[in-house]
């Protein structure tokens, strides 16, 4: 009887730290991303994307933008790679099941009292989360 609950209890631990490890892995690309659209990283931003992901943006005046991963690390392209810009983001939370899993981000620019609502579709791709698609939403008027 003892070796079976041992045997359980392992197995629970094994489960637990197995989970802990994927949701670790599914922020840590989210994370790229949000250091790379701060420093203006075009490089470690399309790293955190599976390269045909497609990502579904707020602009002004246009119901909806999309842009492909290298499309919108363009955006960053001309500003000073590794220097922060004011974008700060901040990953609320990750769910996950097997291979694929969702995130929500929230991405704060105070300097021009700006806040976005960032949701990630991933899938574990070869080993690796890749982000497949991102839908952003503007929180100001």
């Amino acid at each position: 009887m003892r070796t079976l609950v041992l045997t359980l209890a392992f197995l629970f631990s094994m489960l637990i730290v197995t989970a802990q490890s994927e949701e670790s892995a599914i922020r840590e690309t989210i994370q790229k991303y949000l250091d790379g659209s701060s420093h203006s990283d075009p490089e470690l931003i399309t790293s955190s994307f599976y390269t045909e992901a497609d990502l579904f943006l707020s602009k002004k005046d246009q119901e909806l933008w999309v842009l492909s991963p290298e499309e919108y690390a363009n955006l960053f392209k001309n500003r000073e790679k590794g220097k922060f810009n004011g974008r700060v983001g901040k990953i609320l939370n990750v769910d996950y099941a097997n291979n694929i899993a969702s995130a929500k981000a929230e991405i704060a620019i105070p300097s021009k009292n700006l806040l976005f609502i960032d949701i990630f579709l991933l899938k574990k791709l070869k080993g690796e989360w890749k982000i497949i698609s991102k839908a952003a939403t503007s929180l100001n008027p």
